[in-house]
């Protein structure tokens, strides 16, 4: 964290107007977001309604003193890094400042620069401490680390409208089937993007009852409702920097739905049973199989809402859609080592595949549970698969001209890909190499066609 960084909130609590008034402006040129007080009373107030990084605080103060002041914030989990300034500093009561949870302790008077550095010191401190706060929080909540698979036409759109819509900072919507990989396109958007360092968290809002759900995403205090017996961050907050996928949002109820346009329009946010704002800063990601067009025409979602996450949407293509596609990604969730024999990619290549890619990664796991050997065989699918009508001898022995002429593609490709390395090909096609020669020579490939 810089000086000039816009984001820093820091308050001045001094009862000296001259020099609070005076770091006021000082903090204020460099672009940092000041408030202040003239008491120790009048910052509890400031600090009860919103969250500072870091607060500077005079030692001597009529009332309530610079060190109690810290005391009490403390005991009530304030998140401010403090500094305190004093005009009769001692090693006794720098000491005791240290003991009760300050940043750091300056005597006056104060050189500006110092203590402007000092202020970044702290902020950076806080930072920290933050950070690890969310990455013990995204143990339960971090998105998948799978990349994507696909040639066709419909998949490469995609692609596409990753690679543009990744480096900007604005809502994006991912509509599609269940099971088609919504997440994996959050991934995408969020490794693509100058967030990529920060955290990306996942919410499913069809997963939680509303209670739950709000206090997953806006965190709670203590006590705020049955069961609440210590203050819980929210992932809004778990996700600062970074960003937040709410998959399922056609889910989200309409309690709920003003509360995530607040966020979306200014960034700020309150935990559940507290009055303190909160500002954070989160690329939203929204997700859903729902045609959200009819569900505002409907009134199930606000319009206002619909059109923030709205700025681009990415459709996803069903399986069915994806074509070849289906013989390459059954390859890719075999793995290494595993071969099909040529019925089993037959019944597979023709299955419709309702549950899209969802389904085909499960009856690729039965498949290999249910192996004696490294041979994925045609009876070890699952049963719905195996009595689908698509899969009759009669569509099967027509389309065998077609299917053949997939495969074959598809090994020369890799072998392009891999410039002729039979070894590598193999791996990219997840056959042994001793498949892979068997399969060069069953469909006469020639050197030359590997030769781009």
């Amino acid at each position: 964290m810089t000086a000039s960084d816009s984001k820093l909130d820091l308050l001045v609590v001094d009862d000296d107007d001259e020099l609070r008034i005076g770091l006021v402006n000082y903090f204020g040129q460099l672009g940092y977001h000041v408030d202040e007080a003239g008491s120790a009373e009048k910052a509890l107030e400031k600090m009860q309604n919103r969250v500072f990084d870091v607060a500077i605080f005079d030692m001597v103060m009529p009332g309530m003193s610079g060190i109690e002041l810290l005391e009490k914030i403390k005991l009530d989990n304030s998140e401010a890094e403090v500094i305190l300034l004093t005009g009769v500093g001692t090693i006794e009561t720098a000491v005791e400042a240290m003991k009760l949870g300050a940043y750091d302790f300056l005597a006056k008077p104060i050189r500006m620069k110092q203590l402007d550095a000092i202020v970044r010191k702290a902020a950076e401190s806080g930072s920290i401490r933050k950070e690890n706060r969310q990455l013990r929080a995204l143990i339960k909540h971090s998105a998948p680390k799978h990349h994507m698979v696909g040639d066709s036409s419909p998949m490469q759109e995609v692609f596409r409208l990753i690679e543009r819509a990744a480096p900007s900072d604005k809502p994006i919507l991912i509509q599609g089937e269940s099971g088609t990989g919504k997440e994996l396109v959050a991934a995408g958007l969020h490794e693509a993007s100058s967030r990529a360092d920060k955290p990306l968290v996942v919410i499913n809002c069809a997963a939680l009852p509303e209670q739950l759900l709000e206090s997953d995403l806006f965190g709670h205090e203590k006590g705020a409702f049955t069961g609440a017996v210590a203050s819980k961050p929210g992932l809004f907050e778990v996700a600062d920097g970074g960003t937040l996928l709410i998959d399922e949002i056609g889910e989200l109820s309409p309690a709920l739905q003003p509360k995530l346009l607040r966020v979306l329009e200014n960034g700020s946010m309150r935990r559940v049973g507290s009055l303190k704002e909160r500002r954070v800063d989160v690329r939203i990601i929204a997700a859903t199989n729902r045609n959200m067009a009819q569900e505002v025409e409907a009134k199930r979602f606000r319009e206002d809402l619909y059109y923030r996450i709205n700025v681009m949407t990415i459709v996803l293509p069903s399986l069915q859609e994806r074509g070849e596609d289906v013989l390459l990604l059954a390859d890719h969730f075999a793995g290494p080592g595993w071969e099909f024999e040529p019925a089993c990619r037959e019944v597979i290549a023709r299955y419709p595949w309702p549950g899209n890619v969802r389904q085909l990664i499960n009856a690729i796991e039965r498949v290999k549970m249910l192996s004696d050997d490294e041979i994925l065989r045609k009876e070890n699918l699952p049963p719905e698969v195996l009595s689908s009508p698509t899969n009759s001898n009669s569509v099967l022995l027509a389309a065998d001209i077609d299917l053949a002429s997939l495969t074959r593609a598809r090994v020369v490709q890799a072998l392009q890909h891999e410039q002729g390395n039979k070894l590598r090909s193999a791996k990219a096609l997840g056959v042994s190499r001793r498949s892979l020669y068997r399969l060069i020579e069953k469909y006469h490939i020639e050197p030359k066609e590997i030769v781009r």
